[in-house]
């Protein structure tokens, strides 16, 4: 059964961050992981690398890149869970065609009677017994989801989808019925990246979903406390940082840091975004009270 829930339970905002497994190797991005949590995070997208992410922009491409190389797998990323010891819901961010293809190219089984014909029924169960809570597939549109949605249903998992600037309302009903755990909120129209400012389509996006009975989780382009605090003051619910994350565990590998340097900077990243997205909620909560 997906925790989801647990990482909006509190009056505080969640904060969600991104990071890809296996950048810049295995064992280090166990300890960014467990950095993370240790900054205040409330739920972690562990990126499953996919050769063509096109919704990434460069920072996450080139740890996509690092990832591949080091040899990450689909078998590899599913390990990698199992091993983790953190008490937080997990989300796994990646692309179809590889839970399309992971039962026939594994040569694994979904269940009894199932063959190994492609699917997304077989990289679910396994990510449900590993401790995956739910997907947000950034290339799955909510019309052709019905087979993973079934899926997700069927071993407890969430199913989380984007909403950009340019979703038009017949897709956003579309999402709002299929929907389940949060819905990832495209701050601004582009691909991933950190910005200097947050985009004035933030709030705009919101609104259009301010009745949806689901919580809303804001990213692209979040990269400082204060960005973070605008976002919730805005009206989210969450905040999702990748690329602010991941640039720095691309300079501690350019500069050779160790380990543990990188993984302190990531908790005071941590640390700053999610008291950045506190502060927005103490804001708003007495803005709403005048």
């Amino acid at each position: 059964m997906s925790r989801l829930p647990e990482a909006f339970a509190d009056d505080d905002p969640a904060f969600i961050p991104y990071l890809a497994v296996g950048d810049p190797d295995m064992a280090a991005s166990k300890q960014y992981v467990e950095a993370l949590v240790e900054g205040g995070a409330d739920c972690i997208e562990l990126g499953l690398p996919f050769s063509e992410p096109i919704a990434e922009g460069p920072t996450i491409q080139k740890a996509v890149v690092r990832s591949l190389e080091g040899g990450i797998t689909p078998e590899a990323y599913l390990d990698f869970v199992e091993d983790l010891d953190i008490d937080v819901p997990l989300v796994c961010m990646t692309y179809y065609n590889l839970l399309f293809r992971y039962g026939a190219e594994a040569g694994t089984t979904a269940g009894e009677g199932d063959s190994t014909a492609p699917g997304p029924r077989g990289f679910v169960k396994r990510a449900a017994e590993v401790g995956i809570d739910g997907f947000v597939i950034p290339d799955l549109p909510a019309e052709e989801a019905e087979e993973l949605r079934e899926a997700c249903d069927e071993f407890g998992l969430d199913l989380v989808f984007i909403v950009a600037p340019s979703t038009t309302d017949s897709r956003l009903e579309t999402i709002r019925d299929r929907v389940s755990g949060y819905v990832y909120v495209q701050a601004r129209l582009g691909v991933t990246g950190a910005q200097a400012d947050v985009s004035d389509q933030t709030a705009e996006s919101l609104a259009r979903i301010s009745d949806w009975d689901v919580p809303k989780a804001v990213g692209f382009g979040i990269s400082t406390g204060d960005h973070a605090a605008r976002v919730i003051e805005a009206g989210a619910d969450g905040i999702i940082v990748g690329s602010a994350l991941v640039d720095i565990i691309a300079e501690g590998a350019a500069e050779q840091r160790s380990t543990a340097a990188v993984a302190a900077d990531l908790r005071e990243k941590a640390r700053e975004l999610k008291q950045g997205a506190v502060r927005g909620g103490k804001r708003r909560r007495v803005t709403e009270s005048e």
